[in-house]
């Protein structure tokens, strides 16, 4: 998981070094084309990066997010049996104090 979050990072970092690249080439307004091909749409370069920007995070955020989620739903499993565990265990140890006699008490002291 630690090698997707790495290459996640490094491609964003490249896609901010490339939109960065385009601002500094191309002053001004750069067009983009609208999705279903009905024209284009004009924008400070800014404006093109900045949102160009917020699109690779969000991208990045929500490819994180799975292993993210799995890591907190693991830890609170594992706290849950942990709990269980250890209240089994208090369980055994009354119950094997409760059926000493006072005898058995005596000598295990001694």
């Amino acid at each position: 998981m630690r090698l997707v979050s790495f290459v996640q990072v490094l491609l964003l970092l490249g896609i901010a070094a490339y939109l960065a690249l385009v601002t500094l080439e191309n002053p001004g307004l750069v067009r983009l084309p609208l999705p279903l091909g009905s024209g284009e749409l004009s924008v400070p370069v800014g404006l093109g990066v900045t949102v160009f920007l917020l699109l690779g995070a969000l991208f990045t955020g929500l490819l994180l997010l799975p292993g993210l989620w799995q890591a907190r739903m693991r830890r609170v499993r594992e706290a849950r049996l942990r709990r269980a565990a250890e209240e089994r265990l208090a369980a055994t140890l009354q119950a094997r104090l409760g059926a000493m006699t006072p005898t058995e008490s005596d000598r295990s002291g001694a």
